[in-house]
């Protein structure tokens, strides 16, 4: 069995880890959904196929640009969800 993921989204929830305590940003689940959703929406999708349960290794470093780009959004979002929390 294989399965379908979009890479991005690992790449914006360690990003996401990093940078909302760090920004004064609430921490809830909401919150830090909503920065997730926000900053996604606004990257360039990365699918990968594995089998399901399998390790694979990272793209990140592949791709330094998808790095930069996510670190952008991501904080782009986390000033969103702070000046306008939703919960």
């Amino acid at each position: 069995m294989y399965n379908l993921k979009n890479h991005m989204e690992d790449v914006v929830e360690r990003l996401v880890n990093k940078y909302i305590k760090e920004s004064e940003c609430c921490d809830c689940e909401k919150c830090r959904l909503d920065v997730m959703a926000l900053a996604l929406n606004d990257l360039r999708p990365v699918y990968i196929v594995t089998n399901i349960g399998e390790m694979f290794a990272s793209i990140d470093s592949t791709y330094p640009q998808n790095q930069v780009d996510a670190e952008i959004a991501v904080l782009k979002a986390i000033d969103l969800v702070k000046s306008k929390p939703r919960h």
